[in-house]
């Protein structure tokens, strides 16, 4: 597969924005920077800072065993979902494809940019409908949407349907693995250099305790970032949310530490739930969530939230119908909801 017949034609001809720390890339010991029009008055953001993270990434790389070239940072991993967006679909012309019930940003960025959103939903057991999806597919569909471990039911995708897709769909596949982190299942990065198709997106939201600072990272082809690199702002990623990203990564002992609790709590949190008379359905979960079918989720919800414990109401979505899915929280919280849910 050639990236470059994927990819929209205004940006094959556009010139990328050229800011004052991409113009200047010799040693910057004992400079006088007067470039930027910053102010030169210190207050530890009064510089711009580095538009393309490198101290950040550095330490990506090690962790994830990813080359540089082949890792980009947003302002999320919604900002990432919308530079492919912007870089490989046409406007009323192309189309994406989705598996619902999934992470809803997925249609709101389709309807965004004005192009056309395909659902194919999944099995009742929540797995990817292979031969539905590529018989739906047709030479303008640009990207096909797998998020595993999925959001909102938790499980992962079966490797075999996965593989068979990347293998079989003619666009790009963004793997979605914002909760690779409380998986069993290995992550899709060990296989990154094998599908030229691939993107993987990951966040420092869930398992890292970041979701304040909105870091996002997308791994793929050294030809993907870089289009991807050409199109983002000059200074995507701001120098707070840089320096603390950097500060969590440097302690991943404790990252790990606080990961292995948290799957702790959520087998115990499962056992609980099993036990309950109106829980007709606990869903596997490699998450740090879990998904629940109950005999009433508007009247389960509506009590749990008349006691202070706030849940989300699932039952709108497709095959979700009388859900609820609960995040893992610490022990004090869970104590206090499952203390609630024997009430009831």
């Amino acid at each position: 597969m050639k990236i470059e017949k994927l990819l929209r034609e205004n940006i094959k001809q556009m010139q990328p924005y050229s800011s004052a720390r991409d113009e200047f890339k010799d040693d910057t010991t004992n400079k006088v920077f007067l470039d930027a029009n910053e102010n030169p008055f210190e207050s530890g953001v009064n510089r711009y800072p580095d538009p393309h993270q490198k101290t950040l990434k550095g330490e990506l790389s090690k962790l994830k065993n990813v080359p540089v070239n082949q890792i980009l940072l947003g302002n999320g991993s919604d900002e990432v979902l919308d530079l492919v967006y912007r870089a490989f679909c046409e406007p009323k012309v192309d189309n994406v494809i989705t598996l619902p019930p999934t992470y809803g940003m997925y249609k709101v960025l389709a309807n965004l940019n004005n192009v056309e959103e395909r659902e194919v939903q999944l099995t009742t057991c929540f797995q990817p409908k292979v031969k539905e999806i590529l018989e739906i597919a047709d030479k303008n569909s640009k990207i096909l949407f797998l998020c595993s471990p999925n959001n909102p039911t938790g499980n992962s995708f079966s490797n075999e349907a996965v593989k068979i897709l990347l293998k079989s769909f003619k666009g790009l596949v963004v793997i979605d693995e914002a909760y690779i982190d409380f998986s069993s299942e290995k992550s899709w990065l060990e296989r990154l250099n094998e599908f030229p198709n691939l993107i993987i997106t990951q966040t420092l939201s869930k398992a890292y305790g970041l979701a304040g600072i909105r870091l996002g990272i997308c791994y793929a082809s050294p030809e993907i970032i870089a289009v991807l690199d050409k199109i983002k702002p000059p200074y995507n990623v701001n120098e707070l949310t840089q320096q603390r990203a950097l500060k969590r990564l440097l302690v991943i002992d404790k990252v790990q530490e606080e990961i292995s609790a948290i799957l702790e709590m959520r087998r115990k949190m499962i056992e609980k739930l099993k036990t309950l008379r109106f829980v007709e359905t606990v869903y596997p979960s490699d998450a740090n969530f879990i998904l629940i079918k109950v005999d009433d989720a508007v009247k389960r919800y509506n009590q749990l939230i008349k006691k202070g414990i706030v849940i989300r109401n699932r039952t709108t979505q497709p095959l979700c119908k009388n859900t609820l899915r609960i995040t893992v929280g610490t022990k004090k919280e869970n104590k206090a909801m499952c203390s609630v849910l024997n009430s009831l």
